[in-house]
């Protein structure tokens, strides 16, 4: 066999037995390992630092809205009713000057619908009976207390407080209210006395007044001079 025979078979031999080295480094008996891109194809695969389950994780200080999305922003609900107070405002308002505070139901009497008069009383002494009749066809409410000025006073007569009626006084047309007014102290001991020959009462703000006649040779008043809260009936307003 020549050289060149021998040293192209040892050629041979060694190129087979690199081959089989190489093929015996990258198997491990189970077929072959692909070492690919190793660490890096690792990481891609696993979830996004910062999540829970593979769900992306919300940043930090974001608001998650656990409601529907048709909820109102506002839930709760206000219970308290408006306007309760006075049931809405439909209360009445008490009547004119001292007026009673029970509320009317009809409009208020005035001078141009009733008829007013003055008249002196035997008993109980001093005392001055005034009446008020409706002459309309309608109902109307005498609130209050008469507001009277005799002669040239400056100032009205007070009213007696316990004199305060349970309820408006109602006149239907053609029947009376009245009130009493107390002119001087009984035993006289009243100071500052006059005759008053005039008498004008007024029946509130827009109610006119009337002029009832006093005897010709008028009343005497004095500081005690006091009137009552109009009444429904004669004998109450004369109980003062």
């Amino acid at each position: 066999m020549s050289a060149r025979t021998i040293r192209t078979r040892l050629l041979a031999a060694s190129t087979i037995a690199l081959a089989a080295f190489a093929l015996t480094a990258c198997g491990n008996g189970d077929g072959v390992r692909d070492e690919g891109p190793s660490a890096g194809a690792r990481s891609s695969a696993r979830p996004s630092e910062g999540t829970a389950g593979g769900t992306t994780a919300k940043p930090a200080g974001t608001r998650t809205t656990t409601g529907s999305p048709s909820g109102s922003k506002n839930t709760g609900t206000t219970t308290g009713s408006k306007g309760t107070g006075g049931t809405g405002g439909t209360g009445s308002t008490g009547g004119s000057a001292g007026g009673n505070g029970g509320g009317t139901r009809n409009p208020a009497c005035v001078a141009a619908t009733t008829r007013t008069t003055a008249t002196v009383v035997s008993r109980p002494l001093n005392h001055l009976l005034l009446t008020v009749t409706n002459k309309s066809s309608k109902n109307c409410d005498l609130t209050g207390y008469p507001i009277v000025r005799f002669s040239e006073a400056q100032s009205v007569p007070p009213v007696a407080e316990e004199t305060h009626p349970q309820a408006v006084v109602t006149l239907a047309p053609g029947e009376s209210g009245y009130a009493g007014v107390l002119l001087s102290a009984a035993d006289g001991s009243g100071v500052h006395g006059y005759t008053a020959k005039t008498l004008e009462v007024y029946f509130g703000d827009k109610g006119g007044s009337a002029r009832p006649a006093l005897p010709a040779k008028g009343v005497y008043i004095d500081e005690k001079l006091t009137v009552t809260y109009w009444q429904q009936d004669l004998d109450t307003a004369l109980s003062y």
